[in-house]
């Protein structure tokens, strides 16, 4: 029998909104440091490149200051409270996806049902209001890309194949909406949307000397 899939954010979304909401309840204030990375990656219990791409998200959204030599500093609670309400009302939509999973496990032909029910998603998700339904291709993640562990910001994945990453399949489990932080590791699986060539440019791209 297959392992149940599980939907999950990435753990250093969790971390960066889970800092924000202690900026936001008042824990930290304005002005004040937090800790270093090293630090958070103890307390959080993760590696430093985690803990890094956490303090990237906050720094991002305007909600922290990152200065060389004087550390990470609070900028805006207000930013904070936008933060935290964005990622609860992601953490509501994971409802929807939760009940798609237990769908799936009826279901003989897994991959084909999941599309239908993603792009039933995608239009009641207030997050991808402004992206037309289109039915989400979906590519292997092979050892030979030039591209393993880096980041889709690093390989500036949207503008070389104007494809929009919706979600990764990896270890039985669905990283929703990952984000620009995101890794390439072998044997994932992306989901991605796009116009009807979309697919041919992102295989093209990720191995182009196939």
């Amino acid at each position: 029998m297959e392992k149940e899939i599980k939907i999950v954010s990435p753990v250093y979304q969790q971390i960066a909104a889970d800092i924000a909401s202690k900026i936001a309840n008042g824990y930290y204030e304005l002005g004040s440091k937090i800790y270093a990375r090293s630090v958070l990656a103890s307390q959080y219990s993760v590696s430093p490149e985690t803990a890094r791409r956490a303090i990237a998200i906050l720094s991002d959204m305007e909600i922290v200051d990152v200065t060389k030599g004087s550390g990470v500093i609070i900028r805006s609670c207000e930013n904070a409270i936008k933060f935290v309400k964005q990622y609860d009302d992601i953490k509501t939509v994971n409802d929807l996806k939760q009940d798609i999973l237990h769908s799936l496990e009826r279901q003989k032909k897994e991959n084909d049902y999941l599309k239908n029910q993603l792009i039933e998603l995608i239009d009641k998700t207030d997050r991808f209001k402004s992206i037309n339904p289109f039915i989400p291709f979906e590519i292997l993640i092979k050892g030979k890309t030039p591209y393993l562990e880096k980041t889709v910001a690093e390989i500036n994945f949207w503008h070389n194949t104007s494809a929009t990453i919706i979600c990764i399949k990896r270890n039985h489990c669905l990283e929703m909406s990952p984000g620009p932080y995101a890794i390439l590791k072998e044997d994932d699986i992306f989901y991605f949307i796009g116009d009807k060539n979309c697919y041919e440019r992102v295989n093209k791209f990720l191995y182009p000397y196939s």
